[in-house]
């Protein structure tokens, strides 16, 4: 059985109330395969979960941008994996590059969160990638393999474990910049993960592990958001 299709959306920090509510509208009215060819997954800012979680169209779900290593505490700010299971949101994103790079996430503290997240029944969106300067001296796939790295190790070697991983390759360079890596760039990246699975995992895992391409282009979401304030 061939690998489910996976498209998802990261609004990041940004929307309104009236924005999301709009956005949400297209994303139902919008043709798309069944949820059997494909899987749809859109992750708005912690504060408009619910309310996107609550009107977006069945068979489409919701992502957490992010959640905290473990059990809730005192850690002002975080929002715990537990919280996320409560409020019925499936997927979370982790190991993005903007927080391992803003904020010093290591490998290893991102291969925690998603360990732990997954221990508490989520689903995790794990991004992995390479700056700039990292793939101009050749080591993007020493960088990426760290990072996938880094999880491997603390989950499971099952594909039952796997299944609820979609990895995303994100090159740092194309975030935010304007820049896109070419399909040969990201195919290439995407046939040495895989690659690495079947050696440092299992053979099973690399065959059924989902691997992804991301980015964020400033001038799609423009014109989204122009499109929203015109409606």
């Amino acid at each position: 059985m061939g690998r489910k299709f996976f498209v998802g959306g990261n609004w990041k920090c940004n929307g309104t109330t009236e924005e999301v509510k709009k956005i949400v509208n297209v994303l139902n009215e919008g043709q798309v395969p069944s949820s059997d060819v494909v899987e749809v997954v859109v992750s708005p800012p912690f504060v408009f979960l619910q309310l996107v979680k609550s009107s977006l169209r069945p068979g489409f779900h919701v992502a957490a941008q992010n959640c905290w290593v473990k059990k809730g505490g005192a850690f002002t700010g975080e929002i715990s994996a537990e919280m996320l299971v409560n409020l019925g949101i499936p997927w979370v994103i982790l190991g993005h590059s903007e927080r391992r790079l803003i904020l010093n996430e290591s490998n290893e503290f991102v291969g925690d969160k998603v360990a732990y997240a997954l221990s508490q029944g989520l689903k995790v969106i794990a991004c992995v990638g390479e700056t700039l300067e990292q793939r101009e001296a050749g080591s993007t796939m020493e960088v990426v393999a760290a990072q996938t790295k880094a999880i491997a190790a603390l989950v499971p070697e099952r594909v039952s474990s796997w299944s609820n991983i979609v990895l995303a390759y994100e090159p740092v360079w194309a975030i935010g910049t304007g820049k896109v890596a070419t399909p040969a760039q990201a195919q290439e990246v995407h046939f040495e993960l895989r690659k690495w699975l079947f050696a440092n995992t299992s053979p099973e895992i690399a065959a059924a592990t989902r691997i992804i391409y991301g980015d964020f282009s400033l001038h799609n979401y423009l014109r989204i958001r122009k499109w929203c304030k015109l409606q």
